[in-house]
């Protein structure tokens, strides 16, 4: 009877979906083997068993890597002639590791260590100096003593080309540019800077417009006009006006601002070459000459 019961249970459990089965006897070997095997792979336990999971033990973490301490360089390590065909960038780390080396123990013997290295340094740039020089006087393009000489002779000669190309190109450009001033009849500037303005329109003849901004609030905002006194050159055929001052500027300024804004809006020079003057085209200040030199050898 109690059999019967026994099998009439398990088969009741069997049809509502549950299955529920006594865990076999195994051998060590047999246990071994499954303890082996991953825990939801292995389709005789796991879930369907009812066992619940072993919890993983935390591994102790690994203790932080702690920086090496930075190795001090020695002299003794480093012959005269190493330090002086070392590579840059490396001579300069090295450079630096002695001075903090010195700066971190300031003994006699590690700032003395530090002035050996910068030594060789000095003697490095000295020699670079002097094979410069050698370059310079043997190959007269590459240097720019000839366009831009230091002697007074030749600076009095350079300033007398400048001002005479200037002033060429200022009295030239005068039926097709004009300058308009802003001004304020309040403002202490504008009176010292009326006056340079008078002498210009009276040494080259342009016509100066000149606008009380207290006055005319709307057209400096047009020229984007913020302070007084303000001049700027404006051109026939460019709706760009360019800025020539903002502030009192005295005449050799104004003048040469001036020769520069018209070679800019008539397209004679890019901002690149801004600094340049006719009769410097080619020399060493003409930035496109490199440029020019690849096309004529290309043409070869």
């Amino acid at each position: 009877m109690l059999l019967r019961s026994v099998i009439l249970f398990s088969s009741l459990v069997m049809l509502g979906g549950i299955a529920v089965a006594q865990e076999p006897i195994l051998s060590r070997e047999e246990e071994r083997i499954q303890a082996s095997v991953p825990y939801y792979t292995d389709y005789k336990r796991g879930w369907y068993w009812y066992e619940k999971e072993k919890a993983q033990t935390k591994k102790d973490k690994p203790a932080a890597d702690v920086p090496p301490k930075p190795r001090l360089p020695a002299l003794k390590d480093y012959t005269a002639e190493t330090l002086w065909n070392m590579y840059p960038d490396d001579f300069q780390a090295l450079l630096m590791d002695f001075q903090k080396k010195a700066v971190m123990s300031p003994t006699e013997s590690n700032v003395a260590e530090y002035y050996h290295v910068q030594d060789i340094a000095r003697r490095k740039s000295l020699a670079f100096a002097n094979v410069t020089a050698t370059v310079m006087q043997k190959y007269p393009e590459l240097s720019v003593a000839k366009d831009y000489p230091t002697a007074t002779p030749g600076r009095s000669a350079l300033t007398r080309l400048q001002q005479k190309e200037m002033e060429k190109k200022i009295e030239g450009a005068a039926p097709d540019y004009g300058l308009v001033y802003f001004y304020s009849p309040t403002c202490q500037y504008c009176v010292e800077q009326e006056k340079i303005v008078g002498y210009f329109e009276e040494r080259y003849g342009w016509e100066v417009k000149r606008i009380d901004v207290t006055q005319n609030a709307g057209l400096a905002s047009l020229f984007n006009v913020t302070t007084t006194p303000t001049v700027v050159l404006v051109y026939r055929r460019s709706q760009d006006p360019i800025t020539v001052s903002a502030g009192v500027v005295s005449l050799e300024d104004m003048e040469e601002r001036i020769y520069r804004g018209i070679r800019l809006l008539s397209g004679e020079i890019s901002p690149e070459e801004y600094s340049l003057y006719d009769f410097q085209r080619g020399s060493a200040f003409d930035v496109h000459v490199p440029l020019k030199e690849k096309e004529v050898q290309g043409g070869k």
